[in-house]
């Protein structure tokens, strides 16, 4: 019985790869044969081959993106959520043994109507999460690049000329000008797939430039995409003219409607909104906002990369498009750092609580947080997730709302602890970094506390 399973999550960074070593050792446990091949940050690894597709039983796809099912028409397709397969890749893998296959050409077969209706709806998360995973590097890349202008001097980039006036054009005038249209691009794209493209970062841009931002490129991705599937159903055409159809009518058609209902209806209304809570949220201090950076603090470390996670860190980005640097970016990566630098710390004060695997795994949950990718504490939160999740998302709320309350903010949605060594990156350096350490410090105190021994004294002193 062979299988073959594909993994993707948004940033395709850890999520991605944990699914695919789960599925693999689940498989090897339970003597199936299974293939992973894994859509992450650098592109398709382990590809599957139409020999290997043909021959198997069942397609298991575990992604939080839309993922392309063009090579498996006519397989039997089970999908789920990237973390389906990290929690229980032996439960997925026999789920799909106990699928009858009955009808070759369905798309979806699935155990039971309760997994249908829960795939179905997720797909407007999928949606949004397919063109935050293409828009993430751009917003990176383009922010590191302004971050190191800053290190020239905090006015350097005014010079024309200077290296540091290149850098702020690079990162800012062109990578971080993407950010819209990549967004609701690939929005519509997982949508109504290619067709969507086109109508869909018309659209971003238009929201670029109305001032809709964030919550406007998003309105204009899933316009974009339902624009064109609902024109595909309407418009019905002889054989001789359906080359016209992805080529001209429907890039034509699309972006027309959507350009109009921007500038129209969506543009003005949206454009006030971002304006109101810009300002609403930069003249926050004090307590309201420590509230706000405790808020920040529990969706990062709630579920690691999951739908909360990605919703504060988009969110963080939006307020950084607005402006030059910001205090909820600041305050959301120190937070997404915190989990794994926390549970890392817990590794070394608490090492009875830890198996030798664990303590080993800790040493790289180091270098996770130090890079601002949260998803370094999953493998923890997995095997004890009630006094794990707790203790990160205390942590996590602490650092946020110090990092608020010391006004802290930075010019960059990524680059973790790297970005600190920056000049003028980082507003309140000393600040963020006890808001950090603080947050880490809980973290790794309370899953002492709460966590039980799991080995012996004889084996730690060996």
């Amino acid at each position: 019985m062979k299988f073959v399973a594909i993994t993707s999550c948004p940033t395709g960074i850890a999520h991605t790869y944990m699914a695919a070593e789960a599925l693999s050792m689940a498989g090897e446990e339970m003597g199936i044969e299974i293939k992973v091949e894994t859509q992450g940050s650098v592109g398709a690894e382990n590809k599957l081959t139409e020999a290997e597709i043909k021959e198997a039983r069942v397609v298991i796809i575990a992604a939080d993106t839309n993922v392309s099912k063009e090579r498996f028409v006519g397989k039997t397709i089970l999908e789920v959520g990237v973390k389906d397969a990290i929690k229980d890749a032996k439960g997925l893998i026999q789920k799909a043994i106990d699928i009858k296959i009955e009808d070759k050409n369905t798309e979806k077969n699935v155990s039971n109507v309760e997994e249908e209706k829960k795939v179905e709806r997720k797909g407007v998360y999928k949606h949004l999460m397919t063109g935050v995973s293409y828009m993430i590097p751009f917003v990176a890349a383009g922010g590191i690049l302004i971050a190191l202008s800053f290190a020239f001097g905090i006015y350097a980039f005014k010079v024309p000329g200077s290296i540091a006036e290149a850098l702020k054009t690079i990162g800012g005038g062109n990578a971080m000008a993407l950010m819209y249209p990549v967004l609701a691009g690939f929005i519509a794209f997982s949508i109504a797939d290619r067709p969507g493209l086109v109508p869909g970062m018309v659209g971003g841009l238009l929201a670029s430039t109305v001032g809709a931002a964030f919550i406007g490129a998003m309105i204009a991705g899933f316009l974009a995409g339902y624009t064109v599937v609902l024109l595909k159903k309407i418009i019905k055409l002889p054989k001789s003219l359906q080359g016209l159809m992805p080529v001209i009518i429907l890039p034509v058609l699309s972006t027309l409607v959507v350009g109009l209902v921007m500038i129209y209806v969506i543009g003005k209304p949206v454009s006030a909104l971002t304006v109101v809570m810009s300002k609403y949220l930069t003249n926050l201090s004090g307590a309201n906002a420590g509230f706000l950076g405790i808020i920040l603090g529990l969706m990062m470390a709630f579920d690691m990369g999951g739908p909360f996670n990605k919703a504060a860190y988009t969110f963080g980005v939006s307020t950084l498009a607005l402006a030059p640097s910001s205090a909820i970016m600041a305050a959301v990566m120190a937070a997404g750092m915190t989990p794994p630098l926390g549970i890392a710390l817990a590794t070394v004060i608490a090492k009875k609580k830890f198996t030798a695997e664990e303590r080993e795994s800790g040493k790289s949950a180091w270098a996770l947080g130090a890079a601002f990718i949260t998803e370094g504490a999953i493998p923890f939160a997995v095997a004890d997730p009630l006094k794990i999740i707790p203790s990160t998302m205390v942590g996590a709320a602490v650092t946020g709302a110090l990092s608020m309350i010391f006004k802290a903010s930075i010019v960059a949605p990524h680059g973790g602890i790297f970005l600190l060594f920056i000049p003028h990156a980082v507003t309140n350096l000393g600040g963020y970094i006890i808001a950090i350490v603080a947050g880490t410090i809980v973290t790794g105190v309370m899953v002492k506390i709460l966590k039980k021994d799991v080995v012996v004294k004889d084996e730690i002193k060996a």
